[in-house]
């Protein structure tokens, strides 16, 4: 959730939701500097930035800026995020999209924190007390195209005839009558829908798979697809896909789930085993194989429960997938059951700079339920976390912190683990990859789902900042011995240095090692012009950042530090100071082979005056 605020007044307001609701707060920076808040400077940018994350998004201004700034990107009403526009002391609450999405719950939770009674004008809502295409937990309308008619025709005065079970339904302000014109039906089959009668199905089949390792998704789901078919069942009722957690990592699983909008559950070999006694059809071969004696029946008695929970269908098979379905007696909290497939997501955050952060990094964040980083890292990205479950830990404790991340995600969580710069370039992708790969690895480790967010690495920081000095052939190599031997380490820098490549130098010095930077340096000199270009940078992108340029013959070890890259020119490396103080470090690419070609430039600011 965002909180988008362009005054002090309006910060106010935002705090106190945010301390019952938690989210970020966004201020215009002309106006509002606090240490908790993210600071923007373009007040459209910022409206649009934050809709385009998909999450709720309060704006404490005027609607009409909200709508004049939204109204070029919006598409489909049923994919918008919910917007809110809130008067900056609180007093008002209009939901402006997205009401059907979570919008108008939020405006009421807004309204209980705040006292105030929201603005609520979906014609539903407003005047019958009730969402009818966003109902409660469990249940599913079978046909959400229909549902613009019916409201029309509620709106006409036309009453409602309501057949089957659905408290929600019964005890909204909805105009009910026997010999109603208008029709809502609580289905346990397929029906058809049409303008004047909507279908509303309770989630209270749990749906049970196995398969073959690497069965392809589109058996699985057309296993259940024709399972649902023969035994007239709508795949609305459907609560969720169940399996053993042996099969987390399954893609056909998770195939099915996506296929029909469900979240797939994985129970425990334990859990399974006590359904053994209620299996339809229990085999020695899959206990043999798996350790219980049919996956798909037990998963979907386990689901359903011991107390009122009855296998519906039977195990039914492809050629490599099963598939059976229990039905519960009441609807199915599938997220309280099993675990979900744990996912981790490795995030390069750049070098420290909110606006050099990629889109997919925050939103990584943003979506994590736990996050995982050096304490640095995460001071970072402070505006993102702040309501978040984090886990800090040292420097120098990589290791600990990866391995502490991987089993969160083991356990069913989302965790977020943050690198600076980007997380596969001298960061904690390459290790958590390594340790999944180890033969010593955990069971539930290999079946996390793994990404990794691009960031802005140390070297493209630099480079940008100082020109283009990575206009062609470049390479990095890590000074720190710690995990490279020595002699690896000046193996590579000669060979660098002989091919002419641009050099950046990761983990240049450190309290302990002040030598191989030095040597770097003069081997370095045996091969490329005493002035070359040599850019040093330091805490880019944070208030501290330093930009330094001089020749190589120049470099001394006691002007770099572990927060300094090093990035050394090739012999075609050029730098030139602008008029403008600024430098113009860049390595041509051969296109000036076509022209006639210019003598190099040293960055010796006397003989580029």
């Amino acid at each position: 959730m965002n909180y988008l605020v362009l005054s002090n007044a309006g910060l106010d307001t935002a705090r106190r939701l945010q301390a019952a609701l938690g989210g970020v707060i966004h201020g215009y920076g002309k106006r509002i500097q606090a240490a908790d808040v993210r600071a923007f400077d373009d007040v459209a940018a910022a409206l649009r930035d934050n809709f385009n994350t998909g999450e709720p998004l309060i704006a404490l201004c005027a609607a009409g800026i909200v709508i004049r700034h939204l109204a070029p990107v919006l598409g489909d009403k049923h994919d918008d995020a919910p917007v809110l526009a809130l008067a900056e002391d609180g007093s008002a609450i209009v939901p402006l999209l997205g009401g059907h999405q979570g919008g108008n719950d939020l405006a009421r939770r807004m309204g209980a924190i705040l006292n105030v009674v929201p603005a609520i004008t979906t014609a539903s809502d407003a005047l019958f007390s009730v969402a009818l295409d966003e109902p409660p937990a469990g249940w599913r309308l079978a046909n959400p195209e229909d549902m613009k008619s019916f409201v029309v025709a509620l709106r006409t005065g036309a009453a409602v005839q309501i057949t089957g079970d659905g408290d929600w339904l019964r005890a909204s302000n909805l105009p009910q009558a026997d010999d109603g014109s208008l029709k809502i039906t609580i289905a346990d089959a397929p029906l058809a829908g049409d303008g004047r009668h909507l279908i509303y199905h309770r989630q209270n089949l749990a749906l049970g798979v196995g398969c073959e390792r690497g069965t392809g998704g589109e058996e699985l789901i057309q296993l259940i697809t024709d399972t649902l078919a023969a035994e007239n069942l709508p795949a609305q009722s459907l609560a969720a896909v169940f399996s053993l957690d042996l099969k987390m990592d399954e893609a056909a699983v998770h195939a099915a789930a996506m296929h029909f909008d469900i979240p797939a559950r994985f129970f425990d070999l334990a859990a399974l085993q006590a359904q053994e006694g209620r299996l339809a059809n229990p085999s020695d071969i899959v206990k043999a194989e798996v350790g219980v004696a049919g996956v798909a029946e037990a998963a979907a008695l386990a689901a359903a429960g011991t107390a009122g929970g009855e296998l519906l269908v039977e195990k039914r098979k492809s050629r490599r997938a099963t598939c059976a379905i229990a039905r519960a007696p009441n609807i199915i909290d599938a997220m309280a059951l099993g675990t979900a497939r744990g996912h981790l997501a490795i995030v390069g955050i750049g070098p420290g700079r909110a606006d050099w952060r990629t889109g997919a990094a925050e939103a990584a964040l943003r979506q994590a339920e736990v996050i995982v980083g050096y304490s640095l890292y995460l001071e970072l990205v402070a505006d993102l976390i702040v309501d978040k479950e984090c886990h800090a830990y040292d420097l120098g404790e990589e290791e600990a912190r990866v391995r502490f991340a991987i089993d969160l995600a083991a356990a069913g969580r989302n965790v977020a683990l943050v690198s600076s710069g980007d997380a596969g370039i001298y960061a904690m992708g390459a290790l958590a990859h390594e340790l999944l790969d180890r033969d010593d690895a955990p069971g539930l480790w290999g079946r996390i789902s793994l990404e990794l967010l691009p960031g802005i690495s140390a070297m493209q920081a630099a480079a940008l900042r100082a020109g283009a000095p990575l206009g062609h052939d470049f390479c990095a190599i890590s000074l720190s011995d710690l995990l490279t031997p020595r002699a690896v380490i000046l193996q590579r820098v000669e060979a660098a240095a002989a091919g002419d490549f641009v050099i950046s130098f990761y983990n240049p010095v450190s309290k302990r090692r002040r030598d191989l930077l030095a040597i770097a340096r003069e081997i370095l000199l045996r091969h490329r012009p005493d002035d070359t270009p040599v850019v040093l940078a330091r805490n880019l992108g944070r208030p501290s950042e330093q930009l330094t340029v001089l020749p190589l013959k120049d470099l001394q070890v006691d002007d770099v530090d572990m927060l300094t890259l090093v990035m050394v020119g090739s012999s075609e490396t050029r730098a030139r100071q602008r008029g403008d103080g600024t430098w113009s470090v860049y390595t041509p690419r051969g296109y000036a082979a076509k022209h006639p070609k210019s003598n190099n430039t040293t960055p010796n600011t006397e003989k580029t005056a």
